[in-house]
């Protein structure tokens, strides 16, 4: 089969790999319908040390069950499934306390012989505790969105659920990737009163007006900071979503976050200290969020999705073959595109 591998930093190639198959009771294969590329996947993209061996990418997919190994009660081939960006048991104790995130039996696509999301096909390690059945059909128009299931989605709903966003709360998102996008709509999904986008690309602040940013703020660092302040009356907002993951986005969270605040921490960050000092005591702010367990969110947010009550498949702008991943990336990269779906 054909899937994706990163050699370093802007080589990215897809290439023959042998096809997955059954290697113990607990795996599926799953041939892949749908994947993407992820706002994560550019960090190694600009900047992964050159590799002979390679690194299979892609950790958001979606298809129908292929095989599965004799220990996968409950599901059979056919079936079409979502899988979360991470793989796990969902038995272990953080998974039964819904961090998934942390199970003792996960791991990540793409690493120690498994395959990655952008490919033809996957072997899946615990299909049982990973994949979710999604009821439609191949066809259906719902998949882009249903993909979504996968991370961008619940990583959305993990930022604006930790930092507190709820009905009467206000809440900022810095970001108008499609993270930060999904966290406006999912602040909207949870009753927020007020929320305000920070970005500065049109056709994406457009996006999360519709998808139910109150105000969009356009200005960065202290202008930005002041802007949000003059929005909200000198106080800031309750909570605050930081979808970037660098060390400025950061210091404009602690510039606009309320007194008493949360500030979510989502985008992979870029930096190894953060300002922990008296101004974040003296404020009682509380710093949260991280990688989000969407194993545990999936169930939850799937009916929405099925209703058309949120269509958060409106993040994909390109839609490319496989063999067009390389420039997907690319796209990406420039600002082009702000999430590529890929159809094999």
């Amino acid at each position: 089969m054909r899937a994706t591998v990163m050699y370093g930093a802007g080589d990215v190639r897809v290439e023959d790999v042998p096809d997955p198959k059954i290697q113990n009771p607990t795996d599926a294969v799953v041939r892949v319908l749908r994947s993407c590329v992820c706002g994560s996947d550019l960090w190694p993209y600009g900047a992964m040390p050159a590799s002979e061996q390679g690194r299979r990418m892609g950790h958001e997919f979606l298809g129908v069950v292929e095989d599965v190994g004799s220990d996968v009660p409950g599901l059979t081939s056919g079936d079409l499934v979502v899988a979360p960006f991470l793989w796990e048991d969902g038995t272990c104790d953080f998974c039964r306390e819904g961090l998934h995130s942390s199970c003792r039996n996960g791991g990540q696509w793409g690493l120690n012989g498994v395959d990655g999301g952008q490919g033809e096909a996957v072997r899946v390690p615990q299909a049982q505790g990973t994949l979710v059945r999604l009821p439609v059909g191949e066809d259906s128009a719902l998949l882009p969105s249903l993909l979504t299931l996968s991370d961008v989605l619940c990583t959305g709903h993990h930022g604006a659920r930790t930092a507190g966003a709820a009905p009467g709360r206000s809440v900022t998102v810095i970001g108008d990737g499609a993270v930060g996008l999904c966290a406006v709509l999912a602040a909207r999904r949870l009753g927020a009163e007020r929320i305000i986008l920070m970005g500065r690309h049109k056709d994406r602040t457009d996006l999360g007006r519709d998808f139910g940013a109150t105000d969009v703020v356009a200005e960065r660092g202290e202008e930005g900071i002041e802007r949000v302040r003059e929005l909200t009356g000198g106080d800031g907002t309750h909570a605050v979503v930081e979808a970037v993951g660098a060390e400025q986005a950061l210091d404009m969270a602690l510039g606009v976050v309320r007194h008493g605040g949360a500030i979510s921490r989502l985008g992979v960050p870029q930096y190894q200290k953060g300002p922990m000092g008296m101004d974040t005591i003296m404020r009682n702010i509380t710093f949260t969020g991280g990688v989000a367990p969407a194993r545990a969110y999936i169930e939850e947010l799937l009916p929405d999705v099925l209703d058309g009550t949120i269509e958060p498949g409106r993040v994909f702008n390109r839609t490319i073959g496989l063999g067009e991943v390389p420039d997907g990336y690319r796209a990406m990269a420039d600002r082009e595109a702000l999430k590529v779906l890929i159809q094999p």
